[in-house]
């Protein structure tokens, strides 16, 4: 009893901390010896106490074994039950490894799948860059944009279409298919694409046509908006000349008036002069009157005078209409020159408009510089989260 004691200790301390299925595995590998002792050690109490019976009732050994028949029995149904659980786990095992393995498949394929869209994200924002850069530089803008110069005609878009049809909306007809030779492009870097590959793409180039046909659109109104600052300047320039021509006639009539004036105070002193002079024959006259007849001779001289003298006032009446006629000439002037100013301050205010349009412009270039900034952004953070999901797909 004492050695099947220490022997069942043994077998405690040996397969006691080992879990259930590699308990029974053990077991199997123990020798027969080894394991008819456990046998016995499991069940030694119930033969201590047998053999204490067998001394004071003389039971007969064979009651002793079919107890050890019934026990072996008992032992071997157990193995049998713990043989299925490990046959159930192992099943489980091989379900779970399946499932590990069906699912590294499709991370696999996810991320070649964002690896592929990536790179096609990378070479449309590489053409867009391309084309900005491009579309800086005025003469290579125009060439890019299909834009040429014709003898005759003047500036004509790729269309045929010259500079005075084109139109300052974006046609959004251009956005319904992306262009045939980055769909070629695009093929030929990453092969036959599935239907949600060609889907997303689609969309990409969609969103690449619009801008890149925007920045056309930009670049035709830019080249509106110089000709018709160009045709401005042109009616500026014409309508100063005109001012300097009408100036100088100005000064012209204002030396000329000066002139007539000058003219009209010298005739207004004649007038005077001549007015005193009349009274001083008049008084001479009625001096004279008594003595008419000797004098007749002299009054016939005072009429001669009289008479030049009437000649002398009718010119100068005609010279009073001339002058009147002057001053209606300067306010014609004057009204032209008002009416010379007003076309000139409104040529100022359509200029002033052209400059806020182009202003405008300007501000959509901007706009349109922060959206492409954007997308970048967009880009470089979905580059990094592929990055991070392949480094997380190594490790698993």
């Amino acid at each position: 009893l004492y050695l099947l004691s220490r022997t069942r200790a043994g077998r405690t301390r040996t397969f006691h901390h080992l879990p259930s299925s590699l308990r029974v595995k053990a077991y199997r590998k123990l020798p027969k010896f080894f394991r008819i002792r456990r046998l016995l050690c499991s069940h030694a109490p119930y033969i201590w106490f047998g053999k204490v019976m067998a001394a004071e009732e003389d039971v007969d050994l064979s009651t002793l074994k079919s107890q050890l028949s019934q026990t072996h029995s008992m032992w071997k149904q157990e193995m049998e039950r713990s043989q299925s659980q490990v046959d159930v786990l192992q099943a489980k095992l091989m379900e779970v490894k399946a499932c590990i393995q069906w699912s590294e498949e499709d991370a696999k394929k996810e991320l070649e799948v964002l690896w592929r869209r990536v790179k096609t994200s990378a070479t449309l924002l590489t053409y867009l860059k391309s084309k900005a850069r491009i579309m800086a530089v005025p003469h290579l803008a125009q060439t890019s944009c299909g834009i040429k110069q014709l003898d005759g005609v003047g500036l004509v878009d790729k269309n045929g279409i010259p500079l005075s049809g084109w139109s300052r909306n974006v046609d959004p007809s251009s956005f319904d298919g992306p262009d045939g030779e980055i769909w070629i492009g695009i093929n030929n870097l990453h092969g036959s694409l599935d239907g949600q590959d060609g889907a997303y793409i689609g969309e990409l180039l969609k969103s690449v046509q619009m801008v890149t046909d925007v920045m056309e659109t930009l670049v035709k109104r830019v080249i509106m908006a110089e000709s018709e600052t160009a045709n401005e300047k042109e009616k500026v320039t014409l309508g100063k000349e005109e001012i300097k021509k009408k100036a100088l006639q100005i000064e012209n009539m204002s030396i000329k008036l000066e002139e007539m004036e000058k003219f009209a105070l010298g005739t207004n002193c004649v007038l005077t002069e001549m007015r005193q002079r009349v009274e001083d024959l008049v008084e001479e006259t009625s001096r004279q009157r008594q003595r008419a007849a000797e004098n007749e001779q002299e009054l016939c001289r005072v009429k001669q005078d009289f008479e030049s003298l009437k000649s002398y006032v009718n010119s100068l009446i005609s010279v009073r209409e001339t002058l009147l006629s002057s001053e209606k000439q300067f306010q014609t002037i004057e009204r032209l020159f008002e009416r010379l100013v007003a076309k000139t301050t409104q040529l100022e205010s359509e200029k002033m408009q052209k400059e806020a349009e182009v202003q405008k412009l300007m501000e959509e270039n901007v706009k349109l510089s922060a959206l492409l900034d954007k997308k970048e952004a967009q880009l470089l953070a979905m580059n990094e989260q592929c990055k991070v999901m392949a480094l997380s797909a190594s490790n698993i």
